[in-house]
């Protein structure tokens, strides 16, 4: 039986096929975001489909996911980020107790119970920075690509200390450390750990180990670092972590259907 789950995010579309008898993932993959998110849905699921060899009427289900779900309406129904990100981690990591999320405009920390059920969570929504649209706009304020930003916090030695919360704000005070001298990857470095602080005041002081990380800021080398310092605590990056909303929606298509 092979289920989809599609995850329509701020930033990118994505979608997986999964195979239920071999508990693997047969092909996946991602589209920018667009106006025109059914669409663009469609086109990469029809993609997926092409490249495993299916058709539509082999798959038993599809459930949609994220920001733009309610947009994909070739999906039998739709769930909450938060539970398709909770059913993706615990399915790669089933010790999971905490899950930080961190998308391109919100971030999310989930705590989970046995057997992966969501036991309670917190989401910031409405403030760029602690997201990847933060990481965006420093990377463009900088005149560089997010691969650039990434290796550029790896060089530094002394990450810059970025007091303000807001991301206004806080690109204010990047030009100003800039120009005071203050080394490019010390500066980038210090925009990790923002983010991370960020994160780490949603949490609150209680986070259960062990942490997953995941989302397309996942992919950013040093915010895993960056993550594990603030909280005290190991925090590991999940395989291809942009795609766990969608493996969630698809494991979960695979459990209502069986």
């Amino acid at each position: 039986m092979i289920c989809a789950g599609i995850d329509a995010g701020s930033r990118a579309i994505k979608a997986v096929l999964y195979d239920t008898a071999a508990a693997l993932v047969l092909t996946s993959g991602l589209a920018d975001q667009g106006v025109e998110q059914e669409r663009l849905a469609t086109e990469l699921f029809d993609k997926l489909l092409r490249e495993a060899g299916l058709n539509r009427s082999q798959i038993s289900g599809v459930i949609a996911t994220g920001y733009g779900r309610n947009a994909i309406r070739f999906a039998g129904t739709t769930i909450t980020e938060i539970t398709c990100h909770a059913r993706g981690v615990h399915h790669l990591a089933p010790d999971a107790r905490t899950i930080i999320e961190i998308g391109g405009q919100d971030s999310k920390v989930i705590a989970l119970e046995d057997g992966g059920r969501v036991r309670d969570f917190a989401m910031n929504d409405r403030c760029a920075a602690g997201t990847g649209r933060f990481l965006e706009m420093v990377a463009s304020r900088l005149e560089m690509n997010w691969e650039k930003l990434s290796g550029l916090a790896q060089q530094s030695r002394q990450p810059a200390l970025i007091s303000n919360v807001c991301a206004v704000f806080a690109e204010t005070e990047i030009i100003g450390l800039l120009a005071s001298g203050k080394p490019l990857s010390d500066v980038v470095a210090g925009v990790q750990n923002a983010v991370a602080t960020r994160v780490a005041t949603l949490a609150g002081r209680v986070v259960a180990p062990p942490v997953y990380f995941t989302g397309g800021v996942a992919l950013q080398a040093g915010m895993a670092r960056a993550l594990a310092e603030v909280l005290a605590c190991p925090v590991s990056v999940v395989p291809q972590p942009q795609f766990t909303g969608a493996l969630g929606a698809a494991v979960l298509a695979a459990e209502r259907v069986a």
